[in-house]
C-alpha cells in the first residue's frame, strides 16, 4: 500500500503554471497544516517523552535511527542537546542510513538495508530507540526497531504513514498526507518530524530537570558569551542585580545551578550543591527541600 506522503496533492496540481508568488503561496498554505498534524499526535508523543525519561534517568541512552531527510533531522537534534542542555554526549545518540557520507550527500540505497546491526552494536535493554521515516517502512528504520525489541529496548516509531509494519510501544503518526511535490517529503513530512523531535528531546530535558522555568539552566560558562549570557538567566531567574549574580557564579565555581539555588534560598553556595545533588540536579526540587 502507498504511503500518504507519495500522493499526489489536488491542491497544487497547477503549481508549475502559476506566478512565482502564488507558488509559494500553495507551499504555505501546505506548510500551514503541519502544526494540526503534530498537535493531534501529543497523546502519543507525551508517552514517548516518558519512555525517554525512564531510559536515561536508569542509565541508559536514547536511540535516534533514521535514513535521507529523517535521519538528518535526528543527527541535528541529537548534536544540538549537548551545547544547549550540557548533557553527555552519549545521553542522545543519532544513527543516521549510510553514516556521516549520507549526512552531506545523498545516498539514496543504504536506507534498503536493515539497521539491525546498528542497533546489535550500539544499544541494550533498557534504552530507547525512536525511528523517524516519512513512509512508515524504510528497512533501515524497521529493521533497527525490531533488534530492538528483540534486545529488550523499548521502541517508538514517528512516522507520517499510520499503516506500518512494526509494533513499537508507541506509534507517533503524522497524519501530514501528500506533498506540495508528490513524493518530496523534505516538506511537509520533514517539517512535522523536526518539530516532534525538538518537542520530545526538549520535553525530556525539561522532566530531566535540565530547565528551571524556561530558562537553561544546565548550561556552563566555558567563554565570554556564555559567562555573559549566564548573568542575565540568573538576573532573570532572581531578579537581582548582576553584580549580585556575578558573585554568586563565581563563588559556585561557575555552575550556574548551585548559584541559582543560592541566590533563591539564601543557602551557602556548599549546602546549595549538595541539595541538588540529592534533588538530581532539579533546581526546583532542591529549593523544595531546602525550604522543607
Amino acid at each position: 500500500m502507498e504511503s500518504p506522503t507519495e500522493g499526489r496533492n489536488p491542491r497544487t496540481a497547477d503549481i508549475d503554471r502559476v506566478p512565482t508568488i502564488d507558488v509559494l503561496r500553495m507551499i504555505n498554505a501546505e506548510d500551514r497544516t503541519v502544526p494540526d498534524a503534530v498537535a493531534a499526535a501529543l497523546p502519543e508523543l507525551a508517552r514517548a517523552v516518558d519512555l525517554g525519561v525512564t531510559a536515561i534517568s536508569s542509565g541508559g541512552r536514547v536511540h535516534y535511527v533514521g535514513a535521507g531527510t529523517s535521519g538528518r533531522l535526528a543527527t541535528l537534534d541529537a548534536a544540538e542537546l549537548v551545547p544547549t542542555f550540557n548533557v553527555p554526549s552519549d545521553w542522545f545518540v543519532a544513527h543516521h542510513a549510510g553514516g556521516p557520507e549520507a549526512l552531506v550527500r545523498a545516498v539514496e540505497e543504504v536506507e534498503d538495508h536493515s539497521g539491525a546491526a546498528v542497533i546489535q552494536r550500539h544499544a541494550a535493554a533498557g534504552d530507547l530507540v525512536v525511528g523517524v521515516t516519512a513512509s512508515g517502512r524504510t528497512p533501515f528504520v524497521i529493521g533497527a526497531l525490531q533488534e530492538a525489541q528483540a534486545l529488550g529496548a523499548r521502541t517508538v516509531l514517528i512516522s507520517n504513514n499510520a499503516s506500518v509494519p512494526i509494533t513499537p510501544d508507541v506509534l507517533v503518526a503524522l497524519d501530514t498526507g501528500p506533498e506540495a511535490i508528490a513524493g518530496s517529503t523534505r516538506m511537509k513530512a520533514g517539517s512535522a518530524q523536526k518539530l516532534v523531535l525538538t518537542s520530545f528531546s526538549t520535553a525530556v530535558m525539561i522532566k530531566l530537570g535540565r530547565t528551571y522555568s524556561n530558562l537553561m539552566v544546565s548550561m556552563r560558562a566555558t567563554n565570554a558569551k556564555l559567562r555573559g549570557r549566564t548573568i542575565r538567566i540568573l538576573h532573570e531567574a532572581t531578579g537581582l542585580p548582576e553584580q549580585d549574580c556575578e558573585r554568586a557564579l563565581a563563588d559556585s565555581s561557575g555552575d550556574l545551578k548551585v548559584a541559582l539555588v543560592h541566590l533563591l534560598s539564601g543557602v551557602p553556595t556548599e549546602r546549595a550543591a549538595a541539595a541538588l545533588e540529592d534533588a538530581k540536579g532539579h533546581v526546583r526540587d532542591a529549593l523544595d527541600r531546602l525550604a522543607g
